[in-house]
Formats: structure tokens, sequence, C-alpha cells
């Protein structure tokens, strides 16, 4: 088959000069986009660096090849769930998934429960990509491990910025439970050894201060709400005030002087989080 590149490129590059895509000219954007995925990309994508491994799940196919074609304009390579189950799937058979983007509303799985099954063992940067706008969905999918949430109808160019971000914020933190020592900006935790310092002075907190303060900087940026801490730290057997998290949270905070208050953040009507510094 005989492909001009330019050709395909010009309108490739028309569609992304708008913020959003037009349905009437989808369909259309897409045939080019395949074209250039299946005939231009092998032949200029040889540098051999490693790519970063993007896995898109949703039940939609239009919204799945439009969201893989921008991230490998980008760099990236992606792979492709038909549903929620799928995804669980693939995230565990294909391997180094560097980060999840996933709809809410699909068969077999939603994406919230996708979200916390991967929370389960492990920390990947999870974005939310979904056409429900309300403040519940919201809620229940920072609550539920997502890191980001994105409604559609949305602009791809964006997208890409958001995944580069995410990206950027999990380099440097651990990628599962087996990680043996938890470090950000000076505050280093040292989990075989119960120990905790900050800048060299060692820094002494109660159990659950101590496993609290684990929980949020394994994840940095992500928030977890009171239920969530309860949940893992008290169990789901606690019977007694929730808001002892917030108690417990504000003498951690406390205990960490300065950097408790840089990096220990209440996200309010949400829950906690660690926030990794910008400067």
């Amino acid at each position: 088959m005989t492909v001009c590149p330019s050709a395909c490129v010009f309108f490739i590059k028309i569609c992304q000069t708008d913020v959003y895509i037009s349905s009437p000219i989808l369909d259309l954007y897409i045939y080019y986009v395949i074209l250039y995925n299946e005939y231009i990309i092998p032949s200029i994508n040889e540098s051999g660096e490693k790519m970063k491994r993007i896995l898109i799940a949703d039940d939609e196919a239009r919204i799945r090849r439009l969201v893989c074609d921008f991230l490998k304009n980008a760099g990236y390579e992606t792979v492709e769930a038909v549903d929620g189950k799928d995804a669980i799937e693939k995230f565990y058979s294909v391997g180094s998934i560097n980060l999840v983007i996933c709809d809410i509303m699909m068969p077999e799985m939603d994406g919230w429960e996708v979200c916390r099954k991967i929370r389960e063992s492990s920390s990947v940067p999870i974005l939310v990509l979904t056409a429900r706008s309300q403040e519940f969905d919201e809620l229940m999918s920072f609550e539920s491990g997502a890191d980001d949430y994105v409604t559609k109808p949305f602009s791809p160019s964006v997208l890409v910025k958001r995944v580069e971000a995410l990206l950027k914020r999990s380099q440097g933190k651990p990628d599962n439970k087996s990680d043996e020592i938890i470090s950000v900006d000076g505050l280093i935790i040292d989990l075989p050894a119960h120990k905790v310092t900050l800048d060299g002075t060692a820094v002494e907190l109660t159990i659950k201060e101590h496993n609290i303060l684990v929980k949020l900087a394994s994840s940095p940026d992500r928030i977890y709400s009171r239920e969530q801490l309860l949940d893992s730290i008290w169990g789901v057997d606690f019977i007694g005030d929730p808001r002892t998290v917030d108690s417990h949270v504000a003498r951690l905070r406390t205990k960490l002087g300065v950097w408790g208050e840089k990096h220990l953040k209440t996200v309010y009507g949400i829950g906690y989080k660690i926030e990794v510094s910008t400067s």
C-alpha cells in the first residue's frame, strides 16, 4: 500500500490544532491515524530507546484509538484494554506498565474497581478519563486510588501533558510494597528498621503515626481519604470516631515541623496526601 507521509501528517496536525476534535471528522481522523501508525511510525521510530508503556482501558474503540494516537506521537508505547476485566489481565500479563488511563463505566468491571485492584500491589499512576463529571464521581475515583481525573470531551494535547506530569512525579517513588527505603525531600523511612529520619535527625513516632506516614509517602501526590486510612491502618473492623485520623495526622505534621507543613497536606473534603516539592 502506498501512503504519503506528508499528507497524513498534514491532516493529523490540522486536527491537533483544535482544542477538541469534533465528531464529524473523528472517523476520518482515525483513518489517517491508522495509516500513520501502521505504515509511517515503524519506519521512523527506531531509536532503540525504551519507551514508557501506557495502558488505555475504555470500552469505546474510537476513544482508545484517539488517545493511543496522541500518546504514540508523543513517544509512548500503548496497550489497549476493551473493559475493566481486560485491563486487569493486561496490567499483570503485559508487565512494566508505567501509567494507566481508564474509563469509569466499562463492562465486566468498572474503573473504580480497576483502580482498587491495581492499588493492591502497585503505586503506578492512574488517570481516570470519563464522561461522568459529578463531584461524587471524582471523589470516588480519588478514593479508589486515581491520581488524576479528566472529563470528556477532552483536549488530547492537554491529556498528554497530564500524562507527562504524572510520570514525572512518579519517578523515584516505590513501584511496589517490597521497597525497603522511602525517601521524600530529606525524609527517610527505613521500613525494616521501623525508623524515620529527617535531614539526618531521628523522628520519634507512634506506631499509628509511622504507618500513616508510610502509607502517604509510598505514593507521593496521591490523595487518601479518611476512610482509606482507617481501613488500612486501624482495620476494617475499627469501631470508634473516624476523626481520630485527623488528630493523628495533625500530631504527625507537628512532629515533622517545617517539612510537615510543606509536604503533609490536607485536601479539604477529600483526604490527605504527601505533596512533593515542585521547586
